[in-house]
């Protein structure tokens, strides 16, 4: 498991996650970390918290005998695959797992908000900016959110929350996700939080430029990990690259590093007519939508 990164922690944990469910919930007593091959005696806090989650108090091994000295484990779960090599139901289903217990953890209902209406029975849209700080952020964040902000002024029960994703604990994040049902935010590990939404809400994923011409298939890392864990992600909005400044064109992969931590330009117009139309669909979807009793009882 990485020690930071959000995408990659999650998907490392999901097979453990997989496995508890296919094995009548067994747990591990002890964790054993490998990150490139070389043992981990810790974890970022985000994905300890939700390790914790799931399994509870279980501690890390670091092999205090010191030396190129045997271990020996009457059992062992080794994962050599992340998520790519399970069905897609599985995936469905562990990540509602990974959801539920979160949520549980957090003090917060399993089952996620329900259906919720305002005082005139309308349908709560809830929409979250989710912002960062320093590469891949927003150029002008307050220019970003008032485009978002008029747009759901004018849609009936539109609810707008926008918040700076560093400033939150982890359970902050996972109640700021429970309830919001359209996802908007650039490019980053910030948009992992993306599984504690309900399933078949929506994302909304924004690139600075360079990315869509330089980056490769891992720039879909989240729009992946939006199907796995039940999300709707409609195209992204990649910033056009109008002009290569990069000092050594020919060079792929040295242009890539150039781009990469860029920030986030945006077009009003653009953002609008996205804003609005994501909107219109979700705010159809929930008129459509039955009060379905979600169940408060983990799988796990």
């Amino acid at each position: 498991m990485t020690t930071k990164n959000l995408w990659h922690g999650v998907s490392a944990l999901a097979p453990f996650v997989g496995w508890s469910l296919k094995n009548k919930c067994l747990k591990p007593t002890r964790w054993v970390l490998f990150r490139k091959g070389a043992l981990q005696t810790t974890t970022g806090a985000w994905l300890q918290e939700l390790m914790r989650a799931n399994y509870g108090e279980i501690p890390i091994e670091s092999f205090k005998k010191g030396g190129y000295v045997p271990y020996c484990f009457e059992k062992a779960v080794v994962m050599r695959h992340d998520v790519g090599k399970m069905g897609r139901e599985k995936k469905y289903e562990v990540h509602q797992q990974i959801r539920c217990k979160a949520r549980s953890f957090c003090g917060l209902k399993p089952g996620g908000k329900g259906r919720e209406v305002n005082r005139k029975a309308v349908p709560i849209i809830r929409l979250t900016l989710l912002m960062r700080r320093g590469s891949r952020a927003f150029k002008d964040p307050k220019a970003v959110a008032a485009i978002f902000r008029k747009e759901c002024a004018e849609v009936g029960g539109c609810i707008l929350k926008v918040a700076q994703s560093e400033d939150l604990t982890f359970c902050q994040q996972v109640k700021l996700l429970t309830y919001t049902d359209i996802l908007a935010s650039p490019h980053g590990a910030q948009m992992t939080n993306m599984i504690f939404m309900d399933r078949n809400s929506t994302v909304m994923e924004f690139f600075p430029k360079g990315w869509l011409e330089l980056a490769g298939f891992g720039q879909y890392a989240l729009h992946w990990l939006a199907e796995q864990s039940g999300m709707k992600h409609p195209p992204a909005w990649w910033e056009k690259l109008d002009k290569n400044e990069c000092p050594n064109p020919k060079d792929k992969n040295q242009c890539f590093h150039y781009y990469k931590y860029g920030l986030v330009g945006h077009n009003a117009t653009y953002f609008a007519e996205w804003a609005r139309t994501v909107l219109k669909e979700v705010k159809l979807s929930k008129q459509k939508q039955i009060d379905l009793k979600n169940s408060n009882a983990c799988g796990c």
